[in-house]
């Protein structure tokens, strides 16, 4: 399971990164030790009591908000073939512009609270969603769909009967994806203009110079990132239980 690799990964680099403060004795404001950054998680439980739990919930309606309107869009460029001329030009800008450079006007359009921080998840994130489930709709047994025309199907009964369901691996890889790419979305969005989250903190622990802290918003937002990982990975295998499982 992917948590399990995580943390024997994380115990590693624990290691590694202890043996360099031991051998080098680098400044502790260039690179804290493990346990300064230990004490700063106790020491400072808002960072885990308040500004994880706030990029966490960004993070994840921003997943679920990006995942739909990927799908939503997948879904309309099969039904309507039409649309895929309008649509597929105006998603591919939509992530030519970087999210950070589009992050003030959210900011300014949504305010400072969760609004704008979904807003940047959610466009972070619905590109992968959507190319990768209308390419697995496009990418339909061709074999499938001319049995279907033989039994009389029409173009929407070919879309709910046989594109979407051998899209499904493809959906569900995009979900995964998207799910690395959820918390970067938040973060930004705290990094320009926020009054709690991970992003701010650790803004405010560079300002400070408090170096031993911005390691220990970086712990917990990976810690964040491997667990809603985990949590997709349950959630999406139960759809297609014909494919087999790769690690």
């Amino acid at each position: 399971m992917i948590v399990v690799r995580a943390f024997f990964v994380a115990l590693g680099l624990v290691v590694v990164w202890q043996a360099i403060i031991v051998v080098f004795s680098p400044p502790s404001f260039m690179l804290p030790s493990p346990l300064s950054v230990f004490e700063a998680l106790r020491d400072r439980p808002s960072l885990w009591q308040v500004d994880a739990v706030t990029t966490a919930t960004e993070t994840v309606i921003g997943l679920i908000a990006g995942t739909a309107l990927g799908v939503m869009l997948a879904l309309l460029m099969s039904f309507i073939p039409q649309t895929k001329r309008m649509l597929l030009p105006m998603m591919v800008v939509s992530q030519a512009l970087p999210v950070f450079a589009i992050a003030p006007l959210l900011v300014l359009w949504f305010g400072f609270g969760l609004a704008s921080k979904i807003v940047m998840a959610t466009i972070a994130i619905f590109f992968p969603v959507a190319s990768a489930f209308n390419d697995g709709l496009a990418r339909t047994d061709g074999n499938l769909l001319d049995i279907g025309r033989l039994y009389g199907a029409s173009h929407v009964q070919q879309v709910t009967l046989l594109r979407i369901p051998s899209a499904l691996p493809a959906l569900v890889t995009g979900v995964r994806l998207a799910a690395v790419y959820a918390p970067i979305g938040a973060l930004i969005g705290e990094w320009v203009g926020a009054s709690s989250g991970l992003g701010y903190a650790m803004l405010q622990a560079n300002a400070r110079s408090q170096t031993a802290v911005m390691f220990a918003c970086l712990f917990l937002l990976a810690a964040m990132s491997v667990l809603l990982r985990a949590v997709v990975d349950l959630s999406t295998r139960n759809l297609t239980p014909w494919v087999p499982e790769t690690e």
